[in-house]
């Protein structure tokens, strides 16, 4: 059992404190009447379980003769009834449901999914983890219309992990996302199967989406799209659901959890529903990035827009008792409301059951980027709202000529500073293809959690007045990739950047380019009868494949090892002068482009 296993000393030394965020007399006099409509149906209605998306056919890669899974996703408006004493709210969902449709992936075996837009507004499709190539990693403005479908291979090469699929479409992110454009993508690692953690879709192993909307008097949605600061929402959703309620057994379930919100940021802890008012210890064991070197013991987690955080809750001391899944008021700059402290209930089977999952002291060993110079900082960047408009470093996403805000060499290690620059505003920031580890966070008393820092991550959350330091090891592929807030209302009003990984010209490595995420033969279509023959998809997918995007990761990785072993010797024996900039060993000797 979990309690057994965390003796109060761990606890003393693993908590995570919670140096802001609390409910005190004050914060609750604070909390904000009724936006939506009142919600009378807490934990009276079940939590939802999203559907597994099953291929469409699968299809031999004709480099490596492994097998390519062909999905296809179709993007529809549908209606769904939310408050049960009002009208239905109209939704725009991936195969129309939302959440969409959770993908179960195996490391190592490719996928294409073809997504579909029936719907009305455009839509660009980012597969938020994945180190997918340029074109398939959903740029802005590589939009697909009503009546196109575009097709995205998938690499799933990376370690286990809990990803996720949204919209990402220019200036309009937030409107898509909010009414329902956001799905889970589990890549499984059979490797860490003999771990024995808690396993089983839906069964022990629950993916849990949370979200936080606001709705009009007849139980319609309310849009953000006239929003230009935040939509916090007053009623939090959990995969699709109002404060739902989710029957277990007394033993270890493992939670995935996903901020889906556009604007909110929560700190969770577990409480027993009558009793005691303490906070129950848990064990997180998985970042944004998989699975973290070691379980960590907290009783509290911080998640903002776009992070992920996998933990595992023993319920089998609490046999027969209900369990709520709680929120904390005064969260960074969040707006408070009725019950927004309040997010899902456990109801505990009281009948024991066999537990054969365990939680070990180990977890894996992570490819953490090689420690740099504790001062050094390769970009600094500072997030702030000047005049109304959200811009980094004083440029916005529309501002084409000076987007791109920092040049990387491919294969390089960089330290970005990340600053958030005032106003009372809170920055979830995503940096695309990589994952990084964060190093510092001053600006606050909060410091790095020991479940931020034990983990590698693609979203760090920065707090009003905070500064935070990343590294990341920028491979294996070049190209131009986007990072921005994960507020969704502040990236679609101008706070998002590009950043280009430049192809190293001397790297001595012939590979197909696929640095353009703009590049016309990966667009989207015109959907037509002829396109969707089984004949066209083989053909289509057996393209793409041809030209190898994935299936030589381990290959490149080694060559870029090697590129920049063999210039750094070349580095040390040239003349200091010879080095230029702060990201070290670009030499006279080295061609880099786009620098």
């Amino acid at each position: 059992m979990l309690l057994s296993l965390i003796s109060p000393l761990a606890l003393a030394i693993g908590a995570v404190p919670a140096v802001y965020g609390h409910a005190t007399p004050s914060s609750l006099q604070k909390r904000k009447d009724w936006l939506s409509p009142v919600y009378n149906y807490l934990y009276q209605f079940p939590l939802p379980i999203p559907p597994v998306k099953v291929p469409t056919a699968t299809i031999i890669n004709p480099v490596t003769n492994n097998p390519i899974d062909y999905y296809e996703i179709t993007i529809n408006q549908f209606s769904a009834n939310v408050y049960p004493n009002k009208g239905n709210a109209t939704l725009v969902g991936y195969d129309g449901i939302s959440p969409g449709p959770t993908f179960l992936m195996e490391r190592g075996r490719e996928a294409v999914v073809r997504f579909i837009n029936n719907a009305t507004m455009d839509n660009s499709v980012h597969l938020h983890g994945s180190y997918s190539r340029a074109p398939w990693d959903g740029w802005a403005e590589d939009v697909t219309t009503s009546g196109q479908f575009k097709d995205y291979f998938y690499p799933n090469g990376q370690a286990g992990r809990f990803l996720w699929y949204h919209d990402h479409a220019i200036d309009h992110t937030a409107e898509n996302a909010y009414f329902g454009q956001a799905g889970g993508y589990i890549l499984h690692d059979p490797a860490k199967d003999s771990l024995g953690l808690p396993s089983g879709y839906g069964q022990f192993d629950i993916p849990m989406i949370l979200s936080s909307k606001q709705y009009n008097n007849d139980g319609t949605l309310f849009s953000p799209a006239q929003e230009t600061t935040s939509l916090y929402g007053d009623v939090i959703h959990v995969n699709g659901q109002p404060w739902p309620f989710f029957n277990v057994q007394p033993r270890k379930y493992r939670l995935r959890f996903l901020n889906a919100a556009i604007s909110r940021t929560f700190l969770l802890y577990f409480q027993q529903s009558t009793g005691s008012t303490a906070k129950l210890p848990f064990q997180v064991i998985a970042t944004d990035a998989g699975l973290m070197e070691a379980p960590v013991n907290t009783t509290s987690l911080y998640i903002s827009m776009a992070e992920r955080y996998e933990l595992v809750f023993d319920f089998a001391p609490f046999a027969g008792q209900n369990i709520t899944l709680r929120n904390t008021d005064d969260v960074g700059a969040d707006v408070d409301y009725v019950n927004t402290d309040k997010v899902m209930r456990f109801v505990v089977s009281p009948t024991a059951v066999t537990d054969p999952s365990t939680v070990p002291t180990a977890l894996t060993t992570l490819p953490f980027p090689p420690a740099l110079a504790a001062n050094r900082v390769d970009h600094h960047f500072e997030f702030e709202r000047t005049n109304g408009e959200w811009k980094i470093n004083g440029v916005g996403f529309n501002d084409v000529a000076n987007r791109v805000l920092a040049n990387v060499p491919r294969g390089t290690v960089e330290i970005w500073e990340l600053e958030n620059g005032g106003g009372g505003w809170s920055h979830p920031i995503h940096v695309h293809l990589v994952d990084f580890k964060v190093l510092t966070r001053t600006g606050s008393t909060r410091g790095v959690f020991p479940y931020e820092s034990g983990g590698l991550k693609d979203v760090v959350w920065l707090g009003p007045g905070e500064t935070v330091r990343v590294e990341a090891h920028y491979a294996p592929w070049d190209g131009l990739y986007m990072f921005h807030c994960h507020n969704l209302i502040h990236e679609d009003h101008e706070m998002m950047a590009a950043f280009n990984v430049t192809a190293l010209l001397d790297l001595g490595y012939n590979e197909t380019s696929f640095r353009d995420p703009m590049e016309t033969r990966w667009r989207a279509e015109a959907v037509a009868p002829a396109k969707f023959t089984p004949a066209a998809i083989t053909a289509k997918v057996e393209f793409m494949a041809g030209l190898q995007p994935y299936n030589n990761v381990a290959e490149v990785m080694n060559k870029l090892d090697e590129y920049w072993l063999t210039h750094k010797k070349r580095a040390a024996v040239l003349a200091p002068a010879s080095v230029s900039g702060a990201s070290g060993v670009k030499t006279r000797r080295m061609r880099i482009e786009g620098r």
